[in-house]
């Protein structure tokens, strides 16, 4: 018998959890994990109980033109790494130490709120660029590897 690894497991959780995504531009997910238990999970989307862009006529950064990566603040969702900062935090479960399970390595101001949050490493599978972010994990203790796990399961079914 072969068993996946804890990082291909928990990778292939963030990525299902990202299927539940409301972001018409990107679809992320992420999963908090310490002692192999899975603390919280989080997808990019507009807050609980407020419309999703696309009850709105559409993305707001879409019409504007706004690059990926830029201008966060137009953006009405969250990320999916704050998200599950915010779960954690609203239950009342400490994230200290743990271990996060990103579909896409984090932006700036996702990393920023890691590395407060006391989240010790970001395991990621897709790229985004983010100069500042890289700045900000190479000044702190922050651990963040990258993975690569098949995509080929269906996933596709929103």
């Amino acid at each position: 018998m072969t068993r996946k690894s804890k990082d291909v497991y928990f990778s292939e959780i963030a990525d299902l959890v990202s299927t539940r995504s409301t972001c018409l531009r990107n679809t992320v997910g992420a999963v908090i994990v310490k002692d192999s238990k899975i603390l919280s999970t989080g997808y990019n989307g507009a807050p609980k109980g407020l419309p999703h862009c696309d009850e709105l006529g559409g993305c707001m950064r879409n019409r504007l033109g706004v690059k990926s990566g830029e201008r966060h603040e137009l953006c009405r969702g969250l990320h999916a790494e704050q998200n599950s900062i915010i779960q954690a935090a609203f239950h009342g479960v400490s994230v200290k130490g743990a271990k996060m399970y990103c579909t896409t390595r984090p932006c700036s101001i996702c990393t920023k709120m890691i590395i407060n949050a006391g989240i010790t490493e970001v395991i990621f599978m897709e790229e985004y660029r983010d100069d500042l972010a890289k700045d900000l994990v190479d000044q702190s203790t922050l651990v963040l590897r990258q993975v690569k796990i098949d995509r080929q399961h269906s996933i596709n079914d929103k």
